[in-house]
C-alpha cells in the first residue's frame, strides 16, 4: 500500500513538473473601454475546468495547466469574445495559441499561431432587451386572417341594411337558405354526419328541381301540329 502511495506521489510531482501558467490580457477597445463596464468576469479552459480571475487592468492567469489541448473562453455576462485554442506541451516553455471557432474539429490543429502572452479584445455587448414594435395598421391589414377578420365585420354591419332593400321573395328565399344552412352546421357540431350529408343533398336536389323539370316542353309538339292539322 505504501508503495502504491508513494508512486501516485510520483506520478503527481511528474504532471505537476509539465504543468503551465496561462497568462493573458483583456484588451479594451471602443465595445468595453474598462473593467467596471466589463464586470464580473473569468477566464476558463474547457468550460471551467481550470480557470483565473481577471484583475482591474484586464490580466488573468490561469495556474497550473498540465499537458493537453483545451479551449480558452472568456465568460462575461454582457460581452462576446473569441475562443482560442491552447496546446500546452512538455517540449515547449509557452504554449501554442490558435484561433478556434466553435463546431470546427480539433485536427488537424490550424496552422495559424498567435503570439502570447494572450490578448483578446471584447467582440459586441450583448443585447437583452427588444424594444416593441411600433403599431402599423398597414402591416396588420397586409396580414391575411386580419382581412378575413375585417371582411366578416363588414359583412355583418352591411347585412342589416341589405335585408332591409331585398325584394320580399328573395327575402324570404334568403330566410330559407340561412335555415338550411343552420340546420346543416347544427348537425355536424352535434356529430349527426348522417343527417348533415342528407342535409345537404336535400338542397342540391331543390336547387337541381326546376332545370329537372323543363325538358317535358318536347310533348307540347305534336299537339301543336294536330291543331293546324285539325285547322287544314
Amino acid at each position: 500500500m505504501a508503495r502504491i502511495t508513494l508512486l501516485l506521489q510520483l506520478l503527481a510531482c511528474v504532471a505537476l513538473s509539465f504543468a503551465l501558467d496561462i497568462t493573458g490580457k483583456i484588451a479594451w477597445n471602443d465595445v468595453c473601454r474598462n473593467a467596471k463596464t466589463l464586470g464580473h468576469t473569468k477566464a476558463s479552459l474547457n468550460e471551467g475546468v481550470f480557470s483565473g480571475g481577471i484583475t482591474h487592468e484586464g490580466d488573468f492567469i490561469i495556474p497550473d495547466v498540465p499537458e493537453g489541448t483545451y479551449i480558452l473562453s472568456i465568460t462575461s455576462h454582457d460581452f462576446a469574445f473569441d475562443q482560442l485554442r491552447i496546446d500546452v506541451t512538455n517540449s515547449s516553455s509557452f504554449p501554442d495559441i490558435r484561433p478556434y471557432i466553435a463546431g470546427t474539429p480539433m485536427n488537424p490543429p490550424s496552422s495559424v499561431l498567435l503570439s502570447y502572452p494572450i490578448s483578446l479584445s471584447p467582440r459586441e455587448k450583448s443585447v437583452y432587451f427588444v424594444p416593441p414594435e411600433s403599431f402599423n395598421l398597414a402591416g396588420m391589414l397586409s396580414n391575411p386572417m386580419m382581412l378575413l377578420m375585417v371582411g366578416g365585420a363588414v359583412m355583418m354591419l352591411a347585412m342589416p341594411y341589405l335585408m332591409k332593400n331585398m325584394d320580399p321573395e328573395a327575402l324570404q328565399e334568403f330566410k330559407e337558405q340561412q335555415g338550411k344552412m343552420g340546420q346543416i352546421q347544427s348537425a355536424f357540431q352535434s356529430g349527426d354526419i348522417k343527417a348533415g350529408f342528407s342535409s345537404i343533398m336535400a338542397a342540391a336536389d331543390e336547387q337541381s328541381g326546376p332545370t329537372a323539370a323543363t325538358p317535358p316542353s318536347r310533348g307540347g309538339g305534336p299537339t301543336k301540329r294536330g291543331n293546324k292539322k285539325s285547322k287544314r
